[in-house]
């Protein structure tokens, strides 16, 4: 077996079995009630609800050592997490590209290269692995936690063990939301028109739902362009799992001599599809908003299930160096984006 690119073998610590429903029922009811519980928190609260999935997720974690949840907890964390990647693609249209136009784009690629590369190249300055430093690169680059969820499937806890991850998904969340607010206060202290303004955030800002946030509180105009800009990068999601995983299938080779045949997941498969479909295709606005909400729904599963696998104790141990990708990537992307912003 050359690698486990995708994860696929690591659904179970346990060996492969077969399960039926009643052994999937106790994760899955687990799950669902935490996640049901964040959204209540989220809307109450005004509280960003990938971080209230989190928290209540680690708050709970002591259930995954009852050998009961695991089945289920495995098929949040996983399968509705890749559904939920493929429902994304709902938000993907080719116009949007149009839209943005040639240079705003060329400046979004270069931005997310840029990114990931600086994050990965000071991994070692702060003694920490270059994987989860592409987690934290890739993640800020993209679209926060989702990109995260997408790029551990490919990465596989075999990398970047489970308290790891936890810890870059928290970390992610903080910035996010912490950027959501700043964000739009420096660019009306430099003085940024609704545009740069809007480039600024949609480019900079990690989560979907943050940006277009911080885009409307500068002004509607700005909103826009950050929507536009915000889902230009969901866009990349696809492109950047490609290039993740020939560069994991290289590392993998040794060498470099011995080539690996790179399959795509049925996930990135799905998701090029539907943004195929959306593109090209008049799918009705509710359908659109529905498979939108659903996304969101399979992520924040996806998420609480992950954390209420981590052990709590191993998150203690990672240090305060565990967060420095993430810091250099959120610097790194805001300076470029600010840059790039300041251009047009």
């Amino acid at each position: 077996m050359a690698a486990d690119l995708y994860g696929e073998m690591q659904l179970e610590a346990d060996p492969p079995a077969r399960h039926g429903w009643r052994d999937y029922l106790p994760g899955v009811l687990v799950t669902g009630i935490a996640a049901l519980a964040a959204a209540w928190l989220a809307d109450h609260y005004a509280a960003p609800i990938v971080l209230m999935g989190l928290l209540i997720g680690l708050a709970l974690s002591f259930l995954s050592q009852d050998r009961r949840t695991h089945a289920g907890l495995d098929l949040m964390s996983q399968t509705a997490l890749r559904a939920g990647i493929v429902l994304v693609g709902a938000r993907i249209t080719a116009g949007q590209l149009v839209d943005l136009g040639p240079l705003p784009f060329a400046m979004l690629v270069l931005i997310m290269l840029a990114v990931i590369a600086v994050t990965v190249a000071s991994a070692g300055l702060f003694r920490q692995d270059r994987h989860a430093a592409l987690l934290a690169g890739g993640a800020t680059a993209i679209c926060g936690a989702s990109a995260a969820l997408a790029l551990w499937s490919l990465i596989g806890d075999r990398r970047v063990d489970q308290a790891r991850f936890t810890l870059t998904l928290v970390g992610i969340t903080v910035a996010s939301a912490l950027a959501m607010t700043l964000y739009p206060v420096l660019a009306a202290q430099l003085g940024l028109t609704d545009a740069q303004a809007g480039f600024l955030i949609g480019a900079s800002i990690h989560d979907v739902a943050q940006a277009i946030g911080g885009g409307f509180s500068f002004s509607a105009p700005a909103g826009e362009v950050a929507t536009i800009v915000k889902l230009t990068r969901v866009a990349l999601l696809a492109p950047m799992l490609m290039l993740v995983g020939l560069w994991l299938a290289k590392g993998e080779g040794g060498t470099g001599t011995t080539r690996i045949p790179l399959r795509l997941p049925w996930f990135i498969l799905g998701f090029l599809a539907l943004a195929a479909i959306n593109s090209f295709v008049a799918i009705p606005p509710p359908v659109t908003a529905a498979a939108a909400k659903l996304a969101q729904a399979l992520l924040l599963l996806a998420i609480v299930a992950t954390a209420m696998k981590a052990r709590l104790h191993l998150l203690l141990d990672q240090g305060w160096r565990s967060f420095a990708p993430i810091i250099v990537a959120t610097v790194t992307s805001f300076l470029l984006s600010l840059g790039a912003a300041l251009l047009l």
